[in-house]
């Protein structure tokens, strides 16, 4: 079978177009992807890989209604030869004194030839039927052909009186067989063979052709064909050229004509560089040449089709000829060859290979006897490393890896890429936003390139100190040499650091009772451990103490509150009607210990640490005070020792007692009579315990002033009312404000310095509208218009509506939902506040985000509560009639002229900006 024996294997990319071509003609001839040329004493039939369906071929002679397959010892025996390159277009040479030719005269040939391709699904195989017609004159007396896969030689067998007749219009000598009367009694009129080895083995004609030769007669020439490496040819070296040879003597059953022939091919004679290609064939080829010849014609050609000089020149190819030899040389990748990719060991190689041609005549001295001398001569040059070069492009500002891979040739696939966690093709990397692209070259060559942002989790971090974040990609590119599906890896490693933490932070303020801190995650979010000074040691803030301290949170913050009794506030000073205390935070990063953040707060809050009553008797309060924190309140008395706390604990000892008990002095000033205690520990007794190695110092006095004389005069007189009291009418300023809460308790509000403050997409933002410095019970504010802007200015565009005709837009994904709200200590009237929530958006323009800062804007009417009417019926009155009246959907803000009832104003809030780290 022809393919089989030929190794035509292929990716067979396209569709068939099935026909015939006949065209008796030496030049070249084509139809639909085949074509065919006459080159002297060969025939060249190409099949482009257009036609190249399935993936085998088989080629058989056709010899009138005879459909011969050519195997491939027959293929040798019978002068025909193939080749393919990687991709599947296919060139078949043919000799003319081949087998199943039709020879007229030995000038004019004619081939038939029948191409079959069938394999990877092809329900039928799909054929192609070849006629072409060659001429060939003159002949040289002997003329030797060296193809890839046979060796022959044709010698002329006329002589001078042998008679001449013309065919096709030129002219012939008469056949041999009619010169050598009953030579055409016997097939090929041989005899026998012996083949001198180079010691002589005689064999009879169908012996040898049994063996693989192939012997016969036309009418004018003798013709021997030899595969390579057989048994009875053997190799010489030549002029340091390696040649095979066969030689052979013929014998003829009539007349007993004895005919020498000989064939020597080169099997070698090629040196490589990194550029150049140099073939050496032996000027003198001493198996062929027994005298001195003179070298008539050079010639070199490209799969067997000569080339002119100007084409060589065009190409940079030489030839010459040298005392011994005949050199050409080929630049590497010049384009009559091609580059082919190999991974043999799993590294990236390539070969060049290119088919060149020698042809020679020579003539020897004395004679009038020339040789053609042709060698088919296909090159492959050894395996060249290209290891492949990673290439970072990676902008570190960007925050993504941008990595280059190349150089390959173009049958060189990216299949996929492992990861460290995982393995992900070409689509799934560029359905995961990796952007995987293959970039050709006009030489045909390619390169891969991808791109990695920083922020995806199968990219690795880590971080050397606080402020630096190390990103790190290992990873492996999965390739695919084509079209023997041979697959070899390339790893890459990539690095890039970055000074792009944002550390958490901690804020913290104070009120008459309790401390509230604000804890703002940073770019790693809640990756630290928040540590408290809590009871004079540092404990992290777990379960047990986020309840204690009621701790609330969000994806951007958490927040808690520390009464200043609680443990984790530490008393540095008491004064008479105040106490100083204060909390340490400090932020953790775990396991490194790094410190990202502390805070150390003091506040003074109101504490009366002495009551004086009227009736004599005194209350005091003494704090354990952390320069003294090893003392026990539990201990303390007052100068009478026996006079103890009425209650104590760790913190604090309570004392009540009577003036004139318990050691109290009493000293009189002037008009004022001081009474005075003073409270400590009993040095005189030996039951104070100690908690450290010494006995605290701690004094607190307890002092007590009352005037000796002091007298209270009241007077009362009424009157009947004649009118009730009015009211003067009066001029002044309401003042209105809107402020954007940290979290839905409406405890704590970002101050002008926070602004501009960065939200997640739809990540919720709470606005209060307050009435300011007002407690008129009567006074309502109803909320008319609110919407969205890109800019400060309140008339600007983009622009979208959140409240309309005081309720919410209807037209909006996202509704604003409206906060009710209650009285306590911050609120006194209800009706003076109004609280409402969004989910955080961004405006779009052409399918594009427009990541820009966004400000909210309200339109604002304070209503009379005694008269309710319109807009002053409250906010959104009845939200279910107005959801399904007929206002148009889409409906944009109107204007309204305020009544006597109402005062309309203007406020704003913002900017807010989009975060970038959840846009998607």
């Amino acid at each position: 079978m022809w393919y089989s024996h030929f190794s035509v294997t292929w990716l067979l990319l396209s569709v068939a177009v099935s026909g015939q071509f006949r065209r008796p003609s030496s030049k070249p001839s084509s139809n639909n992807g085949l074509q065919s040329v006459c080159l002297g004493n060969v025939l060249r039939l190409t099949l482009d890989k257009t036609l190249a369906v399935g993936s085998q071929l088989e080629i058989d002679a056709i010899d009138g209604t005879d459909i011969i397959p050519l195997s491939h010892t027959l293929a040798a025996q019978c002068g025909y030869s193939i080749e393919s390159d990687p991709w599947g277009t296919t060139k078949v040479f043919a000799s003319l004194l081949g087998c199943y030719v039709d020879n007229q005269a030995d000038v004019v040939f004619t081939f038939g030839l029948r191409l079959r391709l069938y394999g990877d699904g092809l329900s039928e195989q799909v054929e192609h039927d070849v006629t072409e017609t060659c001429s060939y004159s003159p002949w040289a007396s002997r003329e030797i052909l060296c193809d890839r896969n046979y060796m022959e030689v044709s010698s002329l067998m006329v002589t001078p009186e042998t008679p001449v007749k013309m065919v096709a219009g030129q002219q012939v000598h008469d056949s041999w067989e009619n010169a050598i009367p009953d030579a055409a009694v016997a097939p090929n009129g041989i005899w026998k063979m012996t083949f001198h080895t180079p010691d002589p083995k005689v064999m009879l004609l169908a012996d040898a052709q049994r063996a693989g030769y192939g012997a016969m007669m036309t009418q004018t020439r003798l013709v021997i064909r030899s595969p390579y490496n057989m048994a009875e040819t053997y190799s010489v070296e030549v002029a340091g050229v390696p040649m095979e040879v066969f030689s052979v003597s013929t014998y003829y059953k009539i007349g007993s004509l004895i005919v020498d022939s000989a064939a020597a091919c080169p099997t070698g004679g090629v040196v490589f560089t990194e550029k150049v290609i140099t073939w050496h064939v032996p000027r003198r080829i001493t198996p062929l040449i027994s005298s001195a010849v003179k070298i008539l014609e050079t010639h070199m050609g490209i799969y067997g089709q000569r080339l002119d000089k100007t084409k060589m020149a065009a190409r940079h190819y030489k030839l010459s000829v040298t005392e011994s030899h005949v050199v050409i040389e080929i630049p590497v990748g010049s384009p009559d060859g091609y580059y082919k990719s190999h991974a043999p060991d799993y590294a990236y190689h390539i070969t060049y290979t290119v088919e060149p041609m020698l042809e020679l005549l020579w003539r020897a001295e004395n004679t009038q006897a020339d040789t053609r001398y042709k060698v088919l001569f296909p090159i492959t040059t050894p395996l060249m490393p290209r290891p492949p070069h990673v290439i970072d492009n990676t902008v570190h500002e960007q925050r993504v890896f941008d990595i280059l891979l190349g150089i390959f040739l173009h049958d060189v696939e990216l299949m996929n890429i492992t990861f460290t966690t995982r393995v992900l093709t070409v689509a799934e990397c560029n359905a995961r936003g990796f952007d995987v692209q293959e970039h050709h070259f006009a030489n045909g060559s390619k390169t891969f390139s991808i791109r990695v942002p920083f922020s995806d989790e199968l990219v690795l971090k880590r971080n050397p100190d606080p402020l630096t974040t190390v990103y790190f990609l290992p990873l492996v590119f999965g390739l695919l040499v084509l079209p023997d599906q041979t697959p070899f890896p390339h790893p890459a490693e990539l690095e890039a650091s970055r000074e792009d933490v944002v550390l958490p932070t901690i804020t913290g303020r104070c009120d008459q009772e309790n401390f509230y801190f604000s804890v703002k995650y940073g770019s790693q979010q809640d990756n630290f451990q928040t540590m408290m000074l809590h009871a004079g040691s540092w404990r992290e803030l777990d379960i047990e103490l986020a309840n204690l301290y009621s701790l609330t949170g969000n994806g951007t913050h958490f927040s808690i509150t520390v009464p200043f009794t609680a443990p984790a506030a530490a008393f540095e000073l008491v004064n008479f009607k105040s106490i100083r205390a204060r909390v340490d935070l400090l932020l953790l990063e775990m396991p490194n210990m790094w410190q990202l953040d502390d805070l150390s707060l003091a506040c003074y809050f109101p504490l009366t640490t002495t009551e004086c009553y009227a009736n004599g008797t005194v209350t005091a309060l003494a704090v354990k005070v952390e320069s003294v924190s090893n003392l026990n309140p539990e201990y303390l008395t007052l100068r009478d020792q026996s006079c103890k706390p009425a209650f104590s604990n760790d913190r604090f000892a309570f004392f009540s007692f009577k003036l004139n008990s318990c050691g109290t002095t009493r000293t009189f000033f002037d008009n004022v009579m001081l009474y005075e205690n003073e409270i400590a520990l009993p040095y005189n007794t030996g039951k104070q315990s100690r908690k450290g190695p010494f006995t605290p110092e701690y004094r607190h006095t307890i002092s007590c002033y009352y005037l000796l004389n002091y007298t209270k005069t009241m007077a009362f007189r009424a009157s009947p009312r004649s009118t009730n009291p009015v009211a003067d009418p009066g001029v002044g300023h309401l003042v209105v404000q809107i402020r954007l809460s940290q979290d839905s308790s409406y405890a704590l509000f970002y101050q002008s310095e926070d602004y501009p403050v960065e939200k997640y997409l739809r990540q919720p933002l709470y606005f209060e509208v307050e009435l300011m410095q007002s407690t008129d019970p009567k006074i309502e504010v109803v909320l008319e218009n609110c919407w969205a802007t890109l800019h400060k200015d309140r008339t600007s565009l983009p622009s979208w509506d959140l409240i309309i005709d005081s309720c919410e837009n209807p037209d909006d994904l996202y509704l604003t939902v409206f906060h009710p709200v209650v009285a306590y200590t911050r609120i006194q009237v209800p009706a003076h506040i109004k609280r409402f929530s969004i989910k955080m958006f961004t405006f779009t323009k052409d399918d594009a985000v427009l990541k820009e800062q966004l400000f909210v804007h309200c339109d604002a009417v304070l209503c009379d509560t005694t008269k309710p009417d319109g807009i002053c019926s409250g906010q959104c009155p009845n939200a279910l009639s107005y959801a399904n009246s007929l206002r148009p959907t889409g409906s944009k803000r109107g204007l309204r002229a305020a009544d006597a009832s109402q005062y309309k104003t203007q406020i704003s809030s913002g900017p807010v900006l989009l975060s970038d780290s959840n846009l998607f």
